[in-house]
């Protein structure tokens, strides 16, 4: 058991001594563990002497022993305190020597008491939006256009938005060319946007057969540094254009989507948009939520636990703005700029909301099954053209699969808290709709 202990709110400072008869005696039981198993000229396996074996593993055998002994004495600690930890401790053995007693700090944090608070006193807003028959027609005109067929016009016809391009180009840097701006017979559709700024615009007008010369620049914060910013060039060649005709709305199309009539399709269209307003308004009901708890239900917070998001929030913010390359900081645009300050805020919510959620999750029996995980994988495989690869990805990856568990554990939590807490309802629009849906 610890002979010392320094708390302040949720960290822990603790010290304790282990005896070195315990310690080897606890040394020799490792020791024999190995010994069924270890392999040594002139010993039969399980037939090792403990001498032999304290020579040529006592060390890692000690490291092991101590390790056990500490975590005993840990576990003891914070069942007598009725406390849990809040990720795992720091140990440090100052100069320790084999054979002596070994006197050891633990430094941790423990997880807080979630409060009482009464869900019934809280209040949400739902907001909820009318569908719009524009919707219906929009989703229609997306049906006809997945099945246009795209037909080479002559060459007195002229370029237009919204058709496909047929081009040579190649990209100059002044008189260089430069590597990877050059392509052969390459599709392009008008008014896509996958082109630089610019590009797709200065196509529109022209014919086939003629050549051209296209003239952009690049984004400030392109992916090559060598082009980013940068005035270009490109000699291109316009070998056709192909007009995307549409098919007519009718029964014929409808079945091709497995409908009979169109009047059928229309109503798969309302019942599948209502749905997604219905599901909006749920998340936004979340997000709603969410704030009412980081403000009303107080918390400290573990130190460590702060520091791990905030840190995770940084390599993150790292890995995305990779192309901003600004030595004087102050400089940068405000997007790349790490504001240390307001990032601590977030990651002080994330983990305020994250072991609120826990602990009422917990307390009230919420359970993710089998079936909700499958659900979840199910839904994101479905949005890739080789769904295959999302379930080997979950199932070659544990700690994946525990985010999307944890993830579908918070979310549920939250829903069985909107049974409880007041919802007004308010009409908005569409667009507002799902801008509160989005994931805060």
């Amino acid at each position: 058991m610890f002979k010392k202990e320094k708390i302040k709110d949720l960290h822990y400072v603790v010290n304790g001594v282990i005896a070195a008869d315990d310690l080897q005696k606890a040394a020799d039981e490792i020791l024999m563990e190995y010994g069924k198993t270890a392999k040594m000229p002139g010993f039969r396996a399980g037939h090792i002497p403990l001498s032999v074996l304290r020579q040529k593993y006592n060390a890692s055998a000690y490291g092991e022993a101590i390790d056990k002994l500490m975590n005993t004495d840990l576990n003891a600690y914070l069942d007598e305190k009725k406390i849990r930890l809040a990720g795992s401790p720091k140990a440090d053995l100052p100069g320790w020597e084999m054979g002596k007693d070994v006197e050891y700090t633990l430094e941790f944090d423990i997880l807080p008491e979630l409060p009482e608070f009464d869900l019934t006193k809280f209040s949400v807003t739902k907001p909820v939006a009318t569908l719009d028959e524009k919707e219906v027609e929009k989703a229609l005109e997306n049906i006809r256009r997945s099945r246009s067929v795209a037909e080479k016009q002559d060459e007195k016809y002229k370029a237009k938005d919204g058709d496909t391009a047929v081009i040579d180009f190649k990209g100059f840097i002044g008189d260089t060319a430069f590597e990877g701006g050059e392509a052969k017979k390459h599709h392009l559709i008008l008014g896509s946007g996958a082109f630089i700024p610019g590009f797709e615009d200065q196509i529109i007008g022209h014919k086939a057969g003629d050549k051209f010369d296209v003239k952009v620049s690049f984004p400030k914060d392109y992916h090559a540094e060598n082009l980013a910013g940068k005035e270009a060039r490109f000699e291109t060649v316009l070998h056709e254009v192909r007009k995307h005709v549409l098919p007519e709305l009718n029964d014929e199309l409808a079945k091709t989507v497995g409908f009979d009539t169109v009047d059928k399709l229309k109503e798969h269209i309302r019942d599948i948009l209502n749905e997604q307003y219905a599901d909006a308004s749920q998340r936004a009901m979340r997000n709603d939520l969410l704030d009412v708890l980081a403000e009303k239900v107080k918390l400290d917070l573990p130190e460590n636990l702060v520091a791990q998001e905030l840190e995770m929030a940084k390599q993150e913010h790292e890995r995305q703005h990779a192309h901003c390359h600004c030595e004087d900081k102050s400089k940068c645009k405000d997007e790349c700029k790490w504001d240390e300050k307001a990032e601590k805020k977030e990651a002080e919510r994330r983990v305020k909301l994250g072991l609120v959620l826990a602990e009422w999750g917990n307390k009230n029996k919420v359970e993710v099954t089998r079936d909700d995980l499958q659900q979840a994988i199910w839904a994101e495989a479905s949005r890739y053209p080789e769904p295959k690869q999302v379930f080997e990805f979950y199932n070659k990856n544990p700690n994946a699969l525990a985010m999307l568990r944890g993830m579908l554990f918070e979310r549920k939590a939250l829903d069985e808290m909107l049974k409880s807490v007041k919802v007004k309802e308010k009409a908005v629009k569409a667009d507002d709709l799902f801008k509160q849906a989005e994931v805060k």
